[in-house]
């Protein structure tokens, strides 16, 4: 038996001494385990173990088999140094491999890490170590401030590395242009042409300019990988040695005329390939506009009452149930609820919403929305990250920060693409010395340079998580909010859409849809008899109909009396005459005939809508119905639903013949209905059976175990409301064109990142054979190699420009 090891876990989940019991039971019955201890009280485990027998991993997964989670500490980290993907390969798989680090994730676009890890066995400072021994530097992610001031650093440093590599570089070029037959007339000094000068100008630009590559190489060596700076170093090493070679040749031997030289090749490569970095270092910061965009829309100050005085404030001071005060075109400073006041508010920044929401006494109102037109007074309910925009940030750099499936691909390939590319320029050089130019060492360097410079594999690195970081940036101020990549990657493969009916297809609130009086009555008449008797109803449907009379203009009266008759509907007196709202048995009840309307209240119930019988003194008045209506872009974005080639499913609660209503008028293809909350997901997973691709679309509280099991759940609603824990993408704006819209940001997002790593792929492949057959020169490689890489950030940046059919 091996030397046994002990680790502690933090659980969560657990409710009992039972819940602890059945852990550690669990635990001590896997293979290797010696023992378990599960402290309820702390909520933590010990075990001891045998680690050549079981792992970490197999307790994580006994555990939540169990039904109970190991909670990790959680980190984000910015590292420097990375030059390519083989970088953030090798320091995601040094983080992977240390004791207690259960996840970690590498973004070369964003330059940061995220680990999950257990503080209790490996700390903070560990892992910085472990990544400084790899050749790069960790450091705990800085405020948004000071990352952008740390950008705005390094570009204006390798600007001016930039500047100096490019003014020696420039009489290097010269020399090399007038060598052209078709530039022979440009007049180049003598001087230039010596190989000392050359060598006296290059120099910097190779040891100086060119340190960072020889640096981050060495460190890559060292720990047993290689990257693109390898390349780099290697190929401009030999080109500048070699030129040093000949000019001692030259000297040597005395020869008349001056030698052919690759000092301005090494040079021009370098200062190529630090414009390209330039330039990428400045498109990459685009592709994050989309957070800077949303943190922007953050009001600064906040006017409070305090004491009884009204005072401006840093946003960073209000605090919970403080009174603040938004004064017409100001932005609403953090979340809140409504005591006092009517406005209008802008809320597209945080919806997508281009119309502005009429709001009153009662209402929430979202932080950095603007409100029209009125003052308002709010009482903050939520301040600092717990706001609406706060957590849309967190959703949305988390996104950016994940890897979608499609990028381990290409991680793994240029993991391994380094060595090849090496073995290739080996085997270049070694073909043209003694096959192609037979002794001719010059012409067997050149390809082999060339290989060497045009293979890196930048571009490969920088197509999935720029595209991931655009896409989801853009989807964000469309009011999308994709949880991961792998979301923004696997929305695209969905073929059924399960809808939830209230709330999601309706506007979940009934509203007043018909009244039909009955001969010798009038519509008003009958209106404000029911309204005043069901004025001193709480029920929702007394409510709908009180709010649609007063809509009208309906004066509404002082009931005498007022009673409420379980399973058959209300009674109540208003100006000395007997009103009864109900059920037939009511109208039974009173002696009341109905046959005159029963053709009126099948119709009305077919529609879907809740009706009605209105009974004064012993006479029928007539019919009144209240439904919970659709709301009036459902029908459009279930259409859009068809055009992608979605199949529609309502799922509800409700009876067969009001849902099938619903059904008919949107255009749904199926509804199955009189399902309980608790068999949704059943019939989730049923689907799934069938073959299907199912996105579960519900408000993210009552659908969350359906939402759970669904391929992707899609929570739905605006603002403070959204169950962003629930659901793998969240649909800010409570409409069902946001369902159409994530569908076609998946889709052009991932044609985008084909198009990135098709051309990634293309370039690198074709480019070589060109390269190894001599008919590319190095100086030209290093620019194509350069602006490879440019070439995919501004390709993942159109996603920002990304316009929908919806007509968002």
């Amino acid at each position: 038996m091996g030397a046994q090891k002990e680790v502690s876990l933090q659980i969560q989940g657990m409710t009992c001494a039972a819940c602890a019991n059945k852990i550690e039971k669990g635990l001590n019955k896997i293979d290797g385990v010696e023992e378990a201890n599960v402290n309820f009280a702390i909520e933590k485990t010990k075990v001891v173990y045998d680690p050549e027998k079981t792992g970490i991993q197999d307790f994580e997964e006994k555990v939540e088999k169990l039904g109970y989670h190991v909670v990790h500490d959680k980190q984000t980290f910015d590292i420097s140094g990375m030059t390519c993907a083989a970088c953030a390969n090798r320091v995601e798989k040094g983080l992977q491999k240390m004791d207690g680090v259960s996840q970690a994730t590498v973004n070369f676009a964003m330059e940061n890490a995220t680990v999950e890890y257990d503080q209790g066995q490996v700390t903070v400072n560990d892992m910085i170590e472990k990544v400084k021994k790899l050749g790069y530097t960790l450091q705990v992610q800085a405020s948004k401030e000071e990352a952008a001031n740390n950008k705005d650093e390094e570009i204006r440093h390798q600007t001016g590395k930039f500047i100096f590599s490019a003014i020696l570089t420039l009489p290097l070029l010269w020399t090399m242009v007038t060598h052209f037959e078709f530039t022979s007339f440009i007049y180049s000094p003598d001087m230039l042409m010596n190989p000392w000068v050359q060598l006296a100008l290059a120099a910097p630009v190779q040891f100086i300019v060119g340190a960072q590559f020889y640096k981050s190489a060495y460190k890559a060596l060292k720990n047993g990988s290689a990257n693109m700076d390898v390349l780099v170093a290697l190929g401009t090493t030999v080109a500048f040695v070699y030129s040093i070679f000949l000019g001692y040749e030259w000297q040597v031997q005395g020869q008349v005329g001056m030698p052919e030289l690759y000092f301005e090749a090494a040079a021009v490569i370098i200062t190529l390939i630090l414009l390209g970095k330039l330039f990428e270092v400045r498109a990459k910061g685009r592709t994050g506009q989309a957070i800077q965009k949303l943190l922007g829309m953050q009001a600064k100050t906040a006017r409070v009452i305090r004491n009884g005085e009204e005072q401006e404030i840093a946003i960073e001071e209000v605090i919970v149930g403080d009174m603040v005060m938004v004064r017409p075109g100001e932005k609403i400073p953090v979340d809140g609820q409504i005591v006092k006041g009517e406005s209008a508010v802008d809320e597209s920044m945080i919806t997508g919403e281009s119309i502005p929401v009429d709001k009153k006494t009662g209402d929430v109102a979202i932080g950095s929305t603007i409100n029209k037109n009125g003052l308002l007074t709010m009482e903050a309910t939520k301040v600092g990250k717990d706001t609406a925009l706060s957590q849309i940030v967190k959703v949305v750099e988390e996104a950016q920060g994940s890897k979608a499936d499609i990028q381990r691909v290409a991680d793994k390939v240029s993991g391994v693409f380094v060595p090849i590319v090496v073995g290739i320029a080996l085997v270049t050089g070694l073909v043209w010395y003694f096959f192609v130019a037979p002794g001719d060492l010059r012409s067997a360097l050149v390809p082999a340079i060339t290989v060497l410079v045009i293979a890196c594999p930048c571009a490969l690195g920088l197509a999935t998580p720029t595209s991931v970081m655009a896409g989801s940036g853009r989807a964000a101020e469309l009011g999308v909010l994709f949880k991961g990549g792998e979301y923004l990657e696997n929305t695209r493969n969905l073929n059924t859409i399960v809808l939830d009916k209230t709330g999601t297809v309706t506007k979940g609130e009934p509203e007043l849809t018909d009244v039909l009086p009955e001969q010798g009555f009038t519509e008003e008449e009958v209106l404000t008899f029911v309204a005043s008797a069901e004025n001193n109803s709480e029920h929702p449907l007394a409510e709908a109909i009180v709010k649609g009379a007063k809509a009208e203009g309906v004066q509404i009266q002082e009931t005498d009396s007022f009673e409420a008759i379980p399973g058959y509907g209300i009674q109540a007196s208003v100006d000395g005459k007997m009103i009864f709202v109900g059920t037939r048995k009511l109208m039974k009840r009173e002696n009341i005939v109905v046959s005159s309307v029963e053709d009126n209240m099948a119709n009305l119930e077919s529609d879907g809508k809740t009706a009605m019988l209105i009974g004064l003194e012993n006479q029928l008045a007539g019919v009144i119905a209240v439904a919970d209506t659709v709301k009036e872009t459902s029908k459009t974005a279930i259409q859009r639903m068809h055009e992608q080639g979605l199949e529609v499913i309502m799922l509800t609660g409700d009876n067969q013949r009001t849902a099938d209503a619903i059904g008919k008028q949107v255009g749904i293809d199926r509804v199955i209905a009189e399902v309980i909350p608790e068999q949704k997901a059943d019939e989730v997973r049923k689907l799934q059976q069938e073959g299907k691709k199912v996105a579960m679309v519900g408000d993210g509280v009552n659908d969350a175990p359906a939402l759970a099991v669904a391929d992707i759940g899609m929570a739905i609603g605006t603002g403070t409301d959204v169950a962003i824990e629930a659901a793998d993408i969240t649909l800010m704006r409570g409409d069902l064109n946001s369902v159409a819209d994530s569908v076609q940001i998946s889709a052009k997002t991932m044609r985008n990142i084909k198009q990135n790593l098709f051309f990634a792929f293309f370039y690198n492949s074709a480019s070589i054979p060109v390269a190894a057959i001599g008919l590319l020169a190095p100086w030209v490689a290093g620019a194509a190699m350069a602006f490879s890489s440019v070439s995919v950030v501004l390709n993942a940046l159109r996603l920002q420009r990304l316009k929908l059919k919806g007509g968002q």
